[in-house]
């Protein structure tokens, strides 16, 4: 193994991961953790499914593996100094009990978004907490700075050889757990985790597929692969802020082009299904993160049929918010394709009602919105428990268009998840020009402040709804009164706010509810 330099940072050059995967002091303060059957899941899978459970580490992630084994690896001198991580969570966790463990000074930089709750379980480690931006590519741009003048060793989240070798020892410790595996599930971020597992999985025992598993609004390494290079994400999802990269790392990239066999996508509501399937069987609550691996198993075996099978998933991690469980608990279901979300029109008159619920029959009502707004029609919002998923759906709606109820799928619209189905009622008459934008407003002081100062007083805002579910970003549905001769103007405040935002004004829900 040889040494190279990269803008004065040592790195390593023609490694042997299998012997660093070996060598790896990880368990001086990580734990080799248990590998659970979830009974539950696998019966209705049809498979044998396991759960790795990383989220039973001491800071709830696997990432204290990784922070380690790059921290216990410095010299005299640089251990004097200190280190330094940027990180809105579990890697800020990792590194800073890894620094307290061997006595080292730790520097933490966090984007000013990060949850009290994590900024105060780092502090409690004995680091220095530093809150600068709002996004971790703030805080990495930032720590890198502050690296140089203080001479600090930065500890990379991923994209470091003696990190990813650190997380690979999870691969080591499950073929000794179990050693006939026919698939496995990694959750996928920057891919330190992914190339570490699939790199000692390839080694010794080639058979078993990996499979990485991303958000689908977060497609890192899924872009990557396709495209044969990295690249930059323009944006990235908030909801599984502990995979929100936008671009992988170069090293992970590397090694997971020659080792991983495909990346799969989910989408929130699934991760939230997968959430629920965790609870289910272990009776503990995973992050959005950490339920990844699971929500791809399930997408994987639906797509492939596979029957009688061993799989794992990775559960790679449990530092949830509290408050998150709602949003959580709101969308498991439609994740599983178990409830339907649909806005059907019936006429205002006596009875109809009545008639409506008949044709619905003895389904389970999760939710029905509904205020008279129009003497001639109506339109509800309408929640339905599926037991027999897409195709129980389907038969439900021919039934109600076959009875002269027209209906609108609302399942997988965002806005009415997020939004409409708490606004129901609020339709006003004569808002002339109204234009709908969904955003997402950083969650801390101001955010709010700035984007009225940034408006001035253009535009009279006609409809405005929050909801938060303990994300570091705020949901927030706008409406404004734009004359079409100012759009350039409505533009131009768009792309200076730099805010994440939709132009939601030709969603359907918008015409039926608020309009």
């Amino acid at each position: 193994m040889r040494l190279g330099r990269d803008n004065g940072v040592k790195i390593l050059m023609n490694y042997d991961y299998l012997a660093m995967i070996l060598a790896a002091p990880v368990y001086d303060v990580a734990k080799k953790t248990p590998l659970d059957a979830a009974l539950q899941l696998g019966r209705r899978l049809e498979n044998r499914v396991f759960l790795k459970r990383e989220d039973q580490q001491p800071v709830f992630s696997f990432k204290l593996r990784g922070a380690y084994n790059k921290i216990v690896s410095l010299s005299p001198d640089e251990r004097a100094c200190g280190v330094i991580a940027a990180s809105a969570g579990n890697h800020a966790q990792g590194v800073a009990l890894s620094a307290r463990k061997l006595g080292i000074q730790a520097l933490i930089v966090m984007p000013r978004t990060t949850p009290d709750i994590k900024i105060s379980s780092v502090r409690e480690m004995g680091a220095e907490v530093i809150l600068h931006g709002n996004t971790y590519d703030d805080a990495y741009e930032q720590a890198k700075i502050i690296a140089l003048e203080r001479a600090l060793t930065f500890v990379h989240p991923y994209d470091d050889p003696l990190v990813i070798a650190g997380q690979g020892t999870i691969a080591k410790e499950l073929l000794e757990q179990k050693q006939t595996i026919d698939v496995i599930f990694v959750p996928v971020g920057g891919g330190g985790l992914i190339s570490g597992i699939a790199t000692w999985f390839k080694a010794y025992s080639p058979e078993t597929q990996v499979i990485g598993v991303e958000p689908d609004d977060a497609p890192c390494m899924y872009e990557a692969l396709a495209q044969g290079e990295r690249v930059i994400l323009d944006q990235v999802g908030i909801f599984a802020d502990g995979v929100a990269v936008r671009q992988v790392g170069e090293e992970p990239f590397r090694l997971a082009q020659q080792y991983v066999d495909e990346v799969l996508l989910v989408s929130s509501d699934e991760i939230c299904a997968a959430i629920k399937d965790i609870f289910d069987d272990t009776r503990s609550i995973t992050e959005p993160a950490g339920a990844l691996a699971v929500a791809g198993m399930k997408k994987y075996v639906e797509r492939e049929n596979i029957r009688n099978k061993t799989l794992v998933a990775i559960d790679s991690g449990a530092n949830m918010n509290f408050d998150r469980l709602r949003h959580v608990a709101e969308r498991a279901e439609l994740g599983e394709r178990r409830e339907a979300l649909f806005a059907a029109t019936i006429a205002e008159e006596a009875g109809s009602f009545r008639r409506f619920c008949e044709v619905i029959g003895l389904k389970g009502v999760t939710e029905f919105n509904y205020r008279y707004s129009d003497p001639e029609k109506a339109h509800v919002f309408v929640g339905l428990q599926m037991p027999g998923g897409e195709d129980d759906k389907a038969g439900l709606f021919e039934r109600l268009e076959a009875k002269g109820y027209p209906c609108l799928d609302m399942t997988d619209n965002e806005m009415a998840k997020m939004h409409i189905r708490y606004m129901v009622g609020g339709r006003v008459e004569g808002v002339e020009h109204e234009c709908l934008y969904r955003f997402e407003f950083p969650e801390r002081p101001g955010a709010l402040l700035r984007f009225l100062n940034k408006m001035g007083q253009h535009w009279n805002i006609s409809l405005f709804h929050y909801r938060n579910h303990g994300a570091a970003y705020g949901r927030v549905l706008v409406g404004m009164q734009v004359p079409p001769e100012e759009n350039g103007q409505l533009q131009r405040f768009l792309q200076e706010l730099n805010y994440r935002y939709w132009d939601e004004s030709g969603n359907p829900a918008y015409a039926l509810f608020l309009s």
